[in-house]
């Protein structure tokens, strides 16, 4: 393994960043002058544009017939978004939740995931599996936008955070946040290319699956412009852009860069079996966490952040043991899967149980 190797891997995240970054300046101003709300704003094109590295990266491994670094990429981003990038976050400030998330976002998240997954089963995605999945991503914007549109007043600014602050635009802000979308999308291309080639011969000098380099570097690498975004969203005080970039985000990797890379894919993406089996299981399982959470006071407390942040540890941790032939693995998911998870999953039954009765104004019931 020559230097060059990780020449590459740190060139590919620095210009995936920079990349990320232009985009989202470009794309969200635009966007902020049609009079697109911040949440809006937050789930289509800030968390569209900070899942450019991972569309650029799976897109180009699936043409090159690296197919698990693609699908590899996609699941571990979602997982590191929800447990690291919202984890980080609530330590910051708790995160308020607003109730269109709780209400019809993160059910349509779960529902693209169980789609995925299922579209998964037969051991590959092929160009209608990819089909399927995009159109979805596209219906869903489509209606997120005409809503917002239709709730827009003339005059009407946004937002006031950094992405609608143009109150007397210049008369080329149009032309000049075109140009910043053109220049992030050339970086972006160019990133992935960097990155995909020096993780893929990573993965062939330490023996490790192409799989689990996609899970784990390649998926922290495309995710750092979400974990930027939201943690400088979070401390500004943004939390609609801090939450509904994640939601967005994991929309997107689903929809839209796993529908992509069905669809410029030579042939068939093959789905390794333990991803059917153990990674798409754990990605569905942190989205469905979501729900409970969220709904508990319509708010990500600190401690919450904390556990989802000792939930990516240890996952990081089973990965590396099971891919090192460590017999302590088996051990260890045992442990996790039969008593871990599930007292966290009563745990927050309980909490979101409170919560409901509280809202509906119910005595509290004692038992829970």
């Amino acid at each position: 393994m020559s230097i060059l190797t990780f020449v590459y891997l740190i060139g590919g995240f620095i210009l995936l960043v920079l990349g990320a970054e232009v985009l989202v300046r470009g794309a969200a101003r635009l966007a902020a002058r049609f009079g697109i709300s911040p949440l809006i704003i937050g789930l289509t094109v800030v968390a569209f544009g900070t899942s450019a590295p991972e569309m650029a990266v799976s897109t180009q491994s699936a043409f090159m017939g690296q197919g698990d670094i693609a699908i590899g990429n996609v699941i571990g981003s979602n997982i590191f978004n929800v447990l690291v990038v919202l984890g980080l976050s609530a330590l910051i400030i708790p995160l308020l939740v607003s109730r269109q998330l709780v209400r019809f976002d993160v059910p349509i998240m779960i529902g693209a995931g169980f789609l995925a997954w299922f579209l998964a089963l037969d051991g590959s995605y092929s160009r209608l599996d990819g089909l399927i999945l995009f159109t979805c991503i596209v219906v869903y914007t489509g209606y997120l936008i005409i809503s917002s549109l239709k709730a827009f007043k003339p005059g009407q600014i946004s937002g006031d955070d950094e992405y609608s602050a143009e109150i007397n635009p210049h008369r080329f802000a149009s032309l000049i946040n075109l140009a910043y979308i053109a220049a992030g999308l050339a970086l972006l291309v160019a990133g992935s290319n960097f990155l995909v080639s020096g993780a893929v011969t990573l993965a062939q000098a330490l023996g490790l699956s192409e799989l689990v380099i996609g899970l784990t570097i390649i998926a922290v690498g495309t995710s750092l412009p979400e974990l930027a975004t939201s943690l400088i969203a979070a401390w500004k005080g943004e939390r609609d852009i801090a939450v509904g970039n994640i939601v967005g985000s994991n929309l997107f990797n689903l929809l839209a860069v796993l529908g992509l890379a069905g669809l410029v894919s030579p042939e068939n993406i093959a789905v390794a079996r333990s991803a059917i089996e153990f990674d798409f299981p754990v990605m569905m399982a942190v989205s469905v966490a979501c729900l409970p959470i969220f709904f508990s006071g319509y708010r990500i407390n600190r401690w919450e952040g904390a556990v989802f942040l000792g939930y990516y540890v240890a996952y990081t941790a089973y990965l590396i043991m099971q891919s090192n032939g460590e017999p302590f693995a088996h051990t260890f998911a045992d442990a996790m899967f039969g008593y871990v998870v599930p007292l966290t999953a009563i745990t927050l039954f309980v909490i979101a149980a409170r919560a409901w009765r509280i809202q509906r104004g119910l005595p509290a019931d004692p038992s829970l």
